[in-house]
């Protein structure tokens, strides 16, 4: 199988995540003198085998990919999105080295935002494409533009297990906009291109990146497929990789047969560096996105005009005072090794010393997880609460952590 190579590398585990009770082998963390080290250190978990090796690839069968059609498209999105939806058609495209027959001189890169509830707390996420349209590209002659239109005005992955959520609250803000909306699944994946060894490639921006003295056009065309579907850099931020949409039928371009894994892996991989997605972890309807450091992820543009929710947001940023955040953690046992499948979503953390509740475990899997912890707990020792003191938890501080959040 295509994972094999990775199992070997990586042994026993399960996700205990809010809503999911997927299991799969456990992951056991070594340094390796061999490996490159510029990738742990860019890694926010340190040395462990994910950051070490690479690049991994994995369809991520926890998104769906919606499609959306119609004029109005951008101006709905704008009153319902966390983010800036005008830069997906007024901000400067990313220029490509070289155009070819199935890439346009320019591509747009894709956004990450959030849509809120009236009280401004979180319901979904979306990672927003602006696809390539025949008409953008040289036609099979090379001489001209194409002539028909190839994709929906935009496309958005979301968390799979919401879409008819999503799709019933578009519809109620729908109103008399004219735009439309479809589940594309069958047609089209989400997929990731993640691990330490990627951050060490380099890359050159809206594309995979190559070194100088290279086939330029031919690097172009390789990190996209025939259809102009293409890799983007992950808007987020930087640790986290590329990330596609492209048809289910086919592999993307830039995966070969030894790199493609389990979607679990990806998890860990967003685990170690400190970045929930999708309601299951970023809890719907309760989440406030400053605690969820939505803003440190490009998900939230404090310039634009009025959105559902806004206001909460705009008075808690502007306020400057966040008390908690979610943070990555390791569970560790006394002796200070990493303990697997021992802690459980919902479990309380505590002051060691003092037995405070400091914070909830919010995600879990192997020895790592996601924290809502209290800032002042950061240089504290902690626990797990409810007569598992013996359980230590090590909350770390991401490499793209603002400083200010300090």
């Amino acid at each position: 199988m295509a994972a094999a190579t990775v199992w070997r590398l990586l042994g026993g585990g399960g996700y205990r995540g809010r809503g999911c009770a997927k299991n799969v082998r456990s992951f056991s963390f070594h340094s390796s003198p061999s490996f490159p080290s510029r990738a742990s250190e860019l890694s926010s978990g340190g040395p462990t085998l994910l950051a070490e090796k690479g690049p991994f690839a994995c369809k991520l069968s926890s998104r769906a990919v919606i499609g959306f059609e119609g004029e109005d498209v951008i101006k709905f999105l704008q009153g319902l999105t966390t983010n800036n939806m005008n830069k997906l058609e007024q901000d400067s495209p990313t220029r490509l080295p070289h155009p070819t027959l199935n890439q346009p001189a320019v591509v747009q890169p894709p956004l990450y935002t959030a849509i809120l509830n009236p009280q401004g707390r979180f319901l979904f996420d979306m990672v927003v494409f602006k696809p390539v349209q025949s008409t953008e590209k040289l036609d099979r002659s090379g001489t001209g533009p194409g002539s028909e239109k190839s994709a929906p005005k935009l496309v958005a992955d979301v968390d799979a297990e919401s879409v008819s959520d999503l799709f019933a609250h578009l519809t109620r803000h729908k109103l008399r906009a004219k735009i439309s909306f479809s589940d594309m699944s069958k047609e089209l994946a989400v997929w990731q291109r993640f691990g330490g060894a990627l951050e060490c490639e380099g890359d050159n921006e809206g594309s995979v990146g190559w070194g100088a003295g290279r086939d330029v056009a031919g690097n172009t065309s390789a990190s996209s497929n025939v259809q102009g579907w293409r890799w983007h850099k992950d808007p987020r931020t930087g640790c986290l990789g590329f990330r596609g949409i492209f048809p289910v039928e086919s592999t993307p371009p830039l995966i070969d047969a030894d790199q493609e894994v389990d979607e679990q892996y990806y998890l860990l991989w967003r685990l170690e560096q400190g970045i929930p997605e999708g309601p299951a972890e970023i809890r719907g309807g309760e989440a406030i996105p400053l605690e969820y450091n939505l803003e440190g992820l490009n998900a939230i543009d404090f310039d634009k005009g009025c959105y559902v929710g806004q206001e909460l947001v705009a008075r808690t940023h502007h306020r400057g005072v966040i008390r908690k955040r979610v943070m990555p953690v390791i569970f560790l046992d006394k002796d200070g090794e990493e303990i697997s499948e021992a802690v459980s979503h919902g479990a309380e953390i505590v002051d060691a010393e003092s037995s405070k509740k400091m914070g909830t475990v919010t995600t879990a899997l192997g020895s790592r997880g996601f924290a809502l912890v209290r800032l002042e707990a950061v240089s504290k020792r902690l626990s797990i609460g409810g007569g598992m003191a013996s359980i230590q938890v090590k909350v770390l501080r991401p490499k793209w952590w603002l400083h200010q959040w300090d």
